[in-house]
C-alpha cells in the first residue's frame, strides 16, 4: 500500500530537478500524476521514467505565468481523470540578482510572476477542483531565501516569502472546506541548476554545503519525501505550515 494510493496528483515543474523528484516520488507512492511543465521534451521524460518504474502518469504543457496556460492545464486534470486530489506546486525561476538601486523594474516584476503570482494562479484553478469532491492537498515550493534577509536576491526572497504568506492566507480560508495548504522550504539542493552554478563558481560550492548544520548538500529525493507527507492522510491534522527541508540551516 502506498501513501497516495488512489489520488490524482498534478506536479508543476516537474520536467526535472525538485520537480521531477517529487512527481516520481508521488507516483511510486501509488498517484495518478499529471507531470506540468513548459519544456515538453523534459516533461515527457519524467512521464517516461514514472511508467517504466510501473507507475502512472501523463504530460500537460503548463506555463504557470500565463492564466490560459494554467487553466488548460487543470481543465487537463478534469478531462482525464475527473477529479484533483493532490498538488505540488514547484515551477519557479529566478531572473537575476544585485542591489536594489541597479535592479530593473522589468526583472523584479517578471521574478514576482514566475514565483508568486505562478502559485497564486495554479492555487485559483486546482481549489475548485478538490472544492467538487470535498477536499484535497496543496503543498507549494518555497525557499529558505524567504526565511531571513538576503543581499543581492530580494526580489526571489521576497517572492518566496509572498508564497509563504500565500499558504498561510489560502490555509485559513479553505481549511473548513476539507483543503489543506502547506509549503515545503528547501535549503540549498543538488538540481541541475545548482551543479551548474557550482561549476561556474566552484568556489562557492564548499560555503553553501557548509550552510547546513549536516554539512552537505540536499537530495531533490528528500523534498520529494516531504512533500508526499504533506499530501498524504498522515498528515490531516496540518495545514498552514512551512516546513524546511534543509539540514538545519534555517537554524544555523
Amino acid at each position: 500500500m502506498g501513501l497516495l494510493d488512489n489520488k490524482v496528483g498534478i506536479v508543476t515543474g516537474a520536467g526535472q530537478g525538485i520537480g521531477r523528484a517529487i512527481a516520481t516520488r508521488c507516483a511510486a507512492e501509488g498517484a495518478s500524476v499529471v507531470v506540468a511543465d513548459f519544456n515538453r521534451e523534459m516533461g515527457e521524460e519524467t512521464v517516461a521514467q514514472i511508467r517504466a518504474a510501473g507507475g502512472e502518469a501523463i504530460f500537460s504543457f503548463g506555463d504557470v505565468s500565463d492564466e490560459d496556460s494554467v487553466r488548460a492545464m487543470i481543465d487537463t486534470v478534469a478531462a482525464s481523470y475527473g477529479r484533483l486530489d493532490i498538488a505540488c506546486n514547484g515551477a519557479a525561476l529566478s531572473r537575476g540578482s544585485g542591489p536594489i538601486h541597479e535592479y530593473e523594474r522589468a526583472v523584479f516584476d517578471e521574478t514576482l510572476q514566475m514565483c508568486l503570482t505562478n502559485t497564486w494562479l495554479c492555487m485559483k484553478y486546482e481549489i475548485p477542483l478538490m472544492l467538487a469532491q470535498g477536499g484535497g492537498a496543496i503543498v507549494n515550493i518555497s525557499s529558505n531565501a524567504s526565511l531571513r534577509g538576503q543581499a543581492f536576491n530580494t526580489a526571489y526572497a521576497a517572492a518566496k516569502s509572498g508564497v509563504n504568506l500565500l499558504t498561510k492566507s489560502s490555509a485559513a480560508e479553505y481549511g473548513a472546506k476539507g483543503i489543506r495548504i502547506n509549503a515545503v522550504s528547501p535549503g540549498v539542493i543538488r538540481t541541475p541548476g545548482v551543479e551548474k552554478y557550482f561549476k561556474e563558481q566552484p568556489e562557492m560550492a564548499e560555503g553553501l554545503k557548509r550552510a547546513a548544520v549536516m554539512n552537505r548538500l540536499g537530495e531533490p529525493e528528500e523534498i520529494a519525501e516531504a512533500v508526499v507527507f504533506l499530501c498524504s492522510d498522515r498528515a490531516s491534522f496540518i495545514t498552514g505550515q512551512i516546513l524546511s527541508v534543509d539540514g538545519g540551516a534555517a537554524v544555523k
